[in-house]
């Protein structure tokens, strides 16, 4: 009895590996595809490349309090903290990160940087090619993790300036 059991089962598994094997395939157009992400989707928790905000003032969010640095399990973020100036404002607070880097050969995206920032100065980004042959390549530096800063629209709709060349 249980061979013929084992049989059925065997039958079962075979008939959905055919039924599977003529059906079309879809795949990712990743390297080919349209847009900054080339046809590569992501889910919604997708962990990638770091990123370091700025405020709505445009300055940097990090405040140099080293708790990203201390939650890391792979000790792979360096950081040195520099005051700020009245003439010179990087970040809103006293202290800003004058060096910050991330070495991606150490890092294992486990996002405790993230969770642990009160600032939520650091969060993960949609980077995902990362690999290089080069391992010193693979040492972000506070330039290349900042956001950079979007310029400030010539055009506001609703504005006297729109209002007035409507008219013209």
């Amino acid at each position: 009895m249980s061979i013929v059991r084992d049989a059925a089962a065997i039958a079962k598994g075979m008939s959905i590996t055919f039924k599977e094997m003529f059906q079309p395939t879809e795949v990712e157009n990743y390297p080919d595809g349209k847009g900054p992400m080339r046809g590569a989707k992501f889910q919604e928790r997708f962990r990638g490349k770091h990123q370091l905000q700025r405020d709505e003032n445009g300055l940097e969010k990090c405040v140099a309090c080293f708790l990203c640095a201390a939650a890391c399990p792979s000790n792979c973020i360096y950081i040195e903290a520099a005051e700020n100036t009245e003439t010179v404002r990087i970040s809103s607070a006293e202290r800003y990160a004058k060096v910050y880097n991330i070495d991606y050969n150490r890092c294992i995206f486990c996002g405790y940087c993230v969770e642990a920032c009160p600032t939520d100065a650091i969060t993960h980004g949609h980077g995902f090619e990362l690999a290089s042959l080069n391992a010193t390549t693979l040492v972000m530096r506070k330039e290349d993790l900042l956001v950079s800063i979007l310029p400030a629209p010539n055009f506001v709709p609703g504005s006297a300036q729109d209002t007035a060349d409507s008219l013209r």
